[in-house]
């Protein structure tokens, strides 16, 4: 969350308020119904989908809020880093992924730059919350303004330059090792194939199969 206040809660009894910094980690699993209203008038933050693996994609799903005074961070020679999952500086996140990530909040200050070592056979990229002078991956290319995703090559190895003088550079760097498997997505559902994606429909139109508790379950 960057700003403001979101209000959630799930089919399972979960509730909460995630604030500035804090992070809500939802694995759907087998099924999950949640809503998410806002708390204060001005709401900014991004949401990310990581998908499961086939053999996970029907474990019992989980709902954790994570506060930011439990996310690491480091800071060294204006690089700042919140590790929200993998490592980065040093430091690395206590909370764990079923499928490998690297989820790192960085803060360079003007003039600043960091490189950061990511897996060779992973897929990486960035995603710049603040800042109009980013340079990624060479320190020749064009710059990169807020709001805007950087996807990167094959390496193992992600280098970035805030050219800026006087304006901090913000981004998130996501990366994971890829499944491998094919992806069918419809609305909320993320399967491997159409029929599960059906299957699933019908599970949750059901109240089956992972939908039991969502059936007559209704937001506050």
């Amino acid at each position: 969350m960057f700003q403001g206040g979101i209000i959630h809660q799930d089919c399972n009894g979960n509730k909460g308020t995630i604030h500035e910094g804090d992070v809500q980690w939802m694995t759907a699993g087998r099924g999950i119904i949640h809503s998410e209203m806002p708390e204060e008038q001005v709401n900014k933050g991004l949401q990310l989908w990581i998908n499961l693996p086939s053999s996970a994609k029907m474990i019992e799903p989980k709902n954790l809020e994570i506060s930011s005074s439990e996310i690491p961070s480091a800071d060294d020679y204006g690089v700042e880093v919140k590790v929200i999952a993998g490592e980065s500086m040093g430091v690395k996140s206590p909370f764990y992924t079923k499928t490998p990530i690297m989820f790192l909040d960085f803060t360079l200050d003007p003039k600043a730059q960091t490189h950061q070592a990511v897996p060779e056979s992973w897929t990486a990229f960035a995603y710049i919350v603040e800042g109009d002078e980013g340079v990624f991956s060479s320190s020749d290319s064009s710059t990169v303004q807020a709001h805007n995703v950087v996807v990167f090559g094959t390496g193992d190895e992600v280098s970035v330059w805030n050219t800026s003088s006087s304006r901090p550079l913000r981004f998130l760097l996501i990366a994971g090792e890829p499944i491998g498997e094919p992806v069918v997505q419809h609305g909320p559902f993320v399967m491997n194939s159409q029929d599960e994606i059906e299957m699933t429909i019908g599970d949750y139109r059901n109240g089956m199969n992972g939908f039991e508790m969502a059936k007559h379950w209704r937001s506050e």
